[in-house]
């Protein structure tokens, strides 16, 4: 959901091409925050509306999960509707074969990589590069979907990972809550920081850090304490991986990837508390309406005045904040069912479509980035099984449920009027 046309002349200046250009691009020429906004050279960007495409970089690879095709043709008409800006899962960690889990992994065991993601992960730069589009990268994960916080505590020796699905969500969730507390998990993920941030692209030969497609390095999706004791561990953490991402590459913006207050045990001043440092350059939230109770399945439609309202105080509390902190404040994570949690592609959006146009156009906020984009994608399942297509929903949740796809007409015409 970014609307940036300034970044596409920008990019065409310094020579990029299809695969990158030979000479250093330089700091000047990439996004950077700016007085609660973002700019580029001399230039303030308009508010720009994105999408969530977590499984881009897998689509990039010749390998298994491979289309590169299809990857070519979505991020065509992303770019014609205005988008400028995908957010993307750099790969996932632990072993494969697991319920709700994406596979191929990129980390298959703690610095041991999948080769053939990681020249995915290189193409798929090289692709936005070529069409002036940038990606925030996060770098990790709070939840079991991508590995996450579980896959390091198993690397560190604390045992096997509660499966959120197979053994439940607060078996998983305490067993997460150690990972804040535990030395060498964090110690494997600042490894791996090290070994993406650090990397040398395959494609273009270049140096991520001299990318002028990647908009920002972000620590993790969803960060978490999963306890209150742990609040302090979370923002220390953070601050962290922040300081050790911008000492390899001080040139790109890095963000956190938080939900807002809700990602803080509903403490908005823990939030405050993480993105105070210089080190992160603006701030996250994510709204959930349908997971946090705010609708139900029987009121998508009658009930959406009602997500819209608190969704709206939500971002004035966190705007409040963004500005004492001088920051741009991104809106990276927001979804709705489709219409009476239907699947399927074309199914009707009338709640979803009020609740995007919403969000999308409030002028508190300097971005947003839907989620989650499905593009040509058919699910050949109600939940993702390994060589299905991949949806904008994880393995984790029915398969187009929150998925905006090529065939959605009206949620499209959304994102490309908000990027006007």
């Amino acid at each position: 959901m970014k609307a940036l046309l300034p970044i596409v002349i920008a990019a065409a200046a310094v020579g990029i091409g299809a695969c990158g250009g030979d000479a250093k691009t330089p700091a000047a020429d990439f996004v950077r925050a700016d007085s609660g906004r973002f700019a580029i050279g001399d230039s303030i960007l308009p508010r720009y509306a994105g999408v969530n495409m977590w499984y881009a970089a897998i689509l990039a690879s010749d390998g298994r999960g491979g289309d590169r095709a299809r990857l070519a043709r979505e991020l065509d008409m992303l770019r014609d509707a205005g988008v400028t800006n995908i957010r993307v899962l750099a790969g996932g960690d632990g072993p494969e074969g697991l319920p709700s889990h994406i596979e191929p992994a990129l980390q298959v065991r703690a610095g041991v990589y999948n080769d053939t993601l990681l020249a995915g992960l290189d193409r798929l730069l090289a692709e936005l590069e070529s069409r002036g589009m940038t990606a925030t990268l996060y770098l990790g994960n709070a939840w079991e979907w991508s590995g996450g916080y579980g896959s390091y505590l198993e690397w560190a020796g604390a045992g096997r990972a509660p499966i959120p699905s197979v053994d439940g969500w607060t078996e998983y969730m305490e067993f997460a809550g150690r990972f804040l507390a535990n030395d060498s998990a964090k110690a494997l993920f600042a490894d791996h920081v090290r070994a993406i941030v650090g990397r040398t692209s395959s494609v273009t030969g270049r140096p991520y850090a001299e990318s002028p497609a990647i908009f920002s390095w972000q620590v993790a999706n969803e960060p978490r304490a999963f306890s209150g004791p742990a609040k302090p561990l979370l923002r220390d953490w953070i601050h962290s991986v922040a300081r050790l991402i911008k000492s390899i590459d001080p040139a790109h913006m890095v963000s956190v990837g938080s939900e807002g207050s809700h990602g803080c045990e509903q403490d908005i001043n823990l939030w405050a508390e993480i993105h105070s440092i210089p080190e992160i350059d603006y701030a996250t939230i994510h709204i959930w309406p349908y997971n946090w109770g705010w609708v139900d399945s029987a009121t998508l439609v009658s009930r959406v005045d009602t997500a819209i309202a608190n969704a709206r105080a939500y971002i004035g509390a966190h705007a409040a904040i963004a500005r004492r902190l001088g920051k741009p404040l991104v809106m990276e994570e927001f979804g709705y069912p489709r219409d009476g949690m239907s699947l399927a592609p074309g199914s009707p959006t009338v709640g979803r479509d009020s609740y995007l146009s919403a969000i999308a156009s409030d002028s508190s906020l300097a971005g947003t980035n839907i989620w989650g984009w499905g593009g040509e994608a058919v699910a050949r399942h109600d939940t993702w099984q390994p060589g299905d297509p991949y949806t904008g929903d994880p393995a984790q949740e029915p398969q187009g449920l929150n998925s905006v796809f090529a065939t959605d007409t009206s949620t499209i015409a959304i994102i490309r009027r908000a990027n006007r």
